[in-house]
């Protein structure tokens, strides 16, 4: 069979795998075993989109090289080769299949011919997105060891989030310096929920996303893993948030330890591409966890120690409770967004009412309420709460 060198963990997809079998052996029953596969895949209204999806995806020692700026005439050539088996074995797939069903489909902007050329242009495209997940993912979770990718990531803009204008340009300013080679500070926003603190996190990633930003999610209980994490990441070509949601810790709890190293910078444990960026309920970080240690019998000292992990975050920021006029406000721009039909100030009124029965103003609850009003516009009912 049909070896490839470079691209070898296309001998254990079933779309190239039969594929390349057929490409040995051109018989009907080898055919019909590509073709479900195909079918299978999903791939039937044009071959060559699917096969340049797979290639494009695939993480092996070219994409690696390439996305590390390390690419040899080598690899290269090796790469080439492989494409260029494949793309053959497409070609008499196609011919196969009288070219009415199977066609190769128009030539997309990565691999149009010639192939010396595509390989060159996606040597560029690795540099610029990484590889494997990372050239599709933008938002990953680390567990037991592993990274991998979260398929249904918020896809959350900033221009979704209405006000707290000061707040994310300061998080967008230490992202920026993290993107530009520069000095980037771990961060910690905190405040009352709902304020946003997750979302901007997440609308950052996807803002940054073709600048080679990425966000690893670490639950607050794989914390100890946050050195290992580190290590990991450093071998990837890009710039990650490691990302903390909802930080809250205890006095004695060993993740105090380890998160305090990692944000201090201990040997081995600080990383050039990555920033740490948790969020907390301010009450949980610093009022229970810090203050609440009127048993200790070195009460100062014990208070001292726990607060020199929130001073490890080189940059805090402040998600204000909201006011009643920042509320509406936000009210008024998400309606706008949504273009409802409903006077402006009678959704201002309802939207006051939203919050007293819901027990608060904040962003969360303004995206709520319009999100309600507009599914009853759509309906054509009356808003109930």
């Amino acid at each position: 069979m049909t070896q490839l060198k470079i691209l070898k963990n296309f001998h254990t997809v079933p779309l190239t795998e039969k594929l390349l079998a057929f490409y040995d052996e051109p018989i009907n029953s080898r055919a019909d075993e590509f073709f479900a596969a195909l079918y299978e895949y999903g791939g039937e209204n044009s071959l060559l989109q699917a096969l340049t999806d797979l290639i494009l995806y695939d993480e092996n020692p070219f994409s690696r090289a390439a996305a590390e700026g390390r690419c040899n005439s080598y690899l290269k050539s090796a790469f080439l080769e492989d494409v260029k088996i494949l793309f053959a074995a497409a070609e008499k797939a196609e011919e196969k299949s009288g070219g009415r069903f199977f066609r190769l489909g128009e030539p997309n902007d990565r691999f149009s011919a010639p192939v010396e050329e595509s390989v060159n242009r996606l040597e560029g495209f690795y540099r610029q997105y990484g590889y494997g997940d990372y050239v599709r993912y933008g938002a990953f979770l680390f567990k037991n060891g592993q990274i991998t990718p979260i398929v249904n990531a918020p896809e959350i803009k900033l221009s979704d989030l209405k006000d707290y204008e000061e707040e994310k340009k300061l998080i967008a300013a230490n992202i920026e310096n993290l993107l530009g080679g520069l000095p980037a500070l771990d961060m910690l926003l905190y405040g009352e929920r709902g304020t946003g603190k997750s979302s901007t996190i997440h609308a950052m990633a996807n803002r940054y996303f073709k600048n080679g930003l990425r966000i690893v999610e670490l639950h607050k209980e794989q914390l100890l893993s946050l050195p290992l994490l580190k290590e990991k990441l450093s071998a990837v070509p890009l710039k990650f948030i490691i990302y903390i949601d909802d930080l809250s810790l205890t006095e004695g709890d060993e993740r105090f330890t380890s998160l305090k190293a990692a944000l201090e910078g201990s040997f081995g444990v600080k990383g050039k591409n990555t920033i740490v960026c948790a969020t907390s309920n301010r009450r949980h970080i610093v009022k229970e966890s810090f203050s609440d240690r009127k048993d200790s019998i070195h009460e100062n000292e014990c208070m001292q120690e726990q607060l020199s992990l929130s001073d490890r975050f080189g940059l805090t920021v402040l998600f204000a409770t909201t006011t009643k006029p920042q509320y509406l406000s936000i009210v008024s721009q998400l309606a706008d967004d949504c273009r409802l039909v409903t006077p402006k100030d009678e959704i201002l009124r309802l939207a006051e009412q939203w919050a007293i029965s819901k027990g608060g103003r904040s962003p969360r609850r303004a995206r709520q309420f319009i999100d309600a009003l507009f599914s009853a516009e759509q309906r054509g009912i009356p808003l109930e709460f």
